[in-house]
């Protein structure tokens, strides 16, 4: 029988009034609090840079290829390359690599009963894997290409087809300048769907249309394109795969990163990682202080008992064993009752979304939650292991209180 973790479980479940019981509550409350709000910290930012991630990605894919143009805008007109097997070998030939589009770009005025606006066309190919940006479509349905010349299906976002009044089935003029010469021309194109990401940078500028209709317009050759799109399975390798692309490629071409073409949403995104880190620095230190001053007051007020303890012949260590087991049953209610709420805070917005936020600035329109398992689980044990090294230092209180004055305290 360990005598220590008796006297304990009878303290912890007496029944009997005392201030030390409210301070107990509190130190359980202060300590599921904060095992909560990590949690749910960690569900949230986790929620954030998965799915704000995801929509960038999914309309430009994790890394860029084509023509060297150092000084050029990132987001602009490419200029023409030449579909180029080797290139294309090199690309599929990297295991982490899974999917490579060819893509390009053209700028543009879209008018709809004389009012206009500027906008960004990107033509893709038919062959181009539409479950990225399906989930997106608010309204119709995806571009049909056809066996034409090229197919004259567009996707408007929703703020360009509110601004216009387009409705979905509507035929718009879109007119192209030539930077060369500045000559014009207009395509009568057909609205077929139309789409919202909640990103700002793409919802307001961005039409999708086919390649070969920017092929067309530029009077390219079949064969040329503005560059490529590169899907990675793992986008944590992005910089790594950018760097080695870099180094592979003919010197006439580049790489860059979504990251180097939209710097500041992934700026953001990493900002949540230092709010993160805050909040479990306050949440922990919250704990720990409350934990010690629970240990101190529960100390305090058995001095008596440990008085008496000491004079039967009991042990400092035992004494302290007996404290220790008893907060560490504090601190388990604590982590048993911070999980609990946490994950069911979790899971309640993940099934209703009672959580709202403005999507212009914060990309989604509910808070989005992802639980990584092992982090949760890694919460509880780090919180415990802590809360028990910190609940040490106040036991040693023990050895300093003398059994005959502890036996006459009041």
């Amino acid at each position: 029988m360990n005598l220590a973790f008796q006297i304990a479980k009878r303290i912890a479940f007496s029944r009997q009034r005392s201030f030390s019981r409210f301070i107990i509550r509190l130190s359980v409350a202060a300590t599921a609090l904060s095992v909560a709000a990590m949690i749910l910290t960690l569900a949230f930012v986790n929620g954030f840079q998965q799915t704000v991630s995801k929509k960038v990605f999914s309309f430009w894919g994790h890394v860029r290829v084509q023509k060297y143009e150092p000084n050029k805008s990132l987001v602009a007109e490419e200029t023409p390359i030449g579909r180029n097997d080797t290139i294309e070998s090199i690309l599929k030939k990297e295991p982490a690599i899974y999917r490579v589009q060819p893509f390009a770009t053209k700028s543009a005025v879209i008018e709809k009963n004389k009012e206009i606006e500027g906008v960004l066309l990107k033509g893709i190919e038919s062959s181009y894997d539409s479950s990225e940006l399906q989930p997106y479509l608010t309204k119709g349905r995806w571009l049909r290409f056809g066996d034409s010349a090229y197919g004259k299906d567009i996707l408007v976002s929703e703020p360009t087809a509110s601004q216009l009044s387009i409705n979905l089935g509507d035929t718009v003029t879109v007119y192209f300048i030539s930077v060369a010469d500045g000559s014009r021309t207009y395509r009568k194109l057909n609205v077929a769907g139309i789409y919202k990401t909640g990103i700002e940078e793409y919802d307001k500028l961005f039409i999708l249309g086919d390649l070969r209709l920017v092929q067309r317009v530029n009077n390219w050759q079949p064969q040329q394109i503005g560059g490529y799109e590169i899907f990675l399975h793992d986008y944590r390798r992005i910089d790594s795969i950018n760097h080695q692309l870099s180094d592979a490629l003919p010197v006439e071409w580049m790489s860059r990163s979504i990251r180097e073409v939209y710097p500041n949403i992934f700026d953001w995104l990493n900002i949540q990682d230092v709010n993160r880190n805050v909040i479990f620095i306050v949440m922990a230190v919250v704990a720990i202080i409350n934990l010690i001053t629970c240990l101190l007051i529960l100390i305090l007020e058995r001095t008596r008992m440990i008085g008496i303890l000491k004079a039967l012949g009991a042990t400092d260590g035992l004494i302290r064993q007996v404290f220790l087991y008893h907060a560490s049953v504090i601190t388990a209610a604590g982590i048993g009752i911070g999980l609990f709420v946490g994950l069911g805070i979790c899971f309640l917005q993940q099934a209703t979304g009672f959580i709202r936020l403005d999507e212009a600035s914060y990309y989604v329109a509910t808070a989005p939650v992802h639980i990584v398992w092992w982090e949760v689980l890694v919460i509880c044990i780090a919180t415990a292991i802590v809360c028990y090294l910190a609940l040490i230092l106040p036991t040693w209180l023990v050895k300093k209180i003398n059994p005959i004055k502890a036996i006459q305290f009041r």
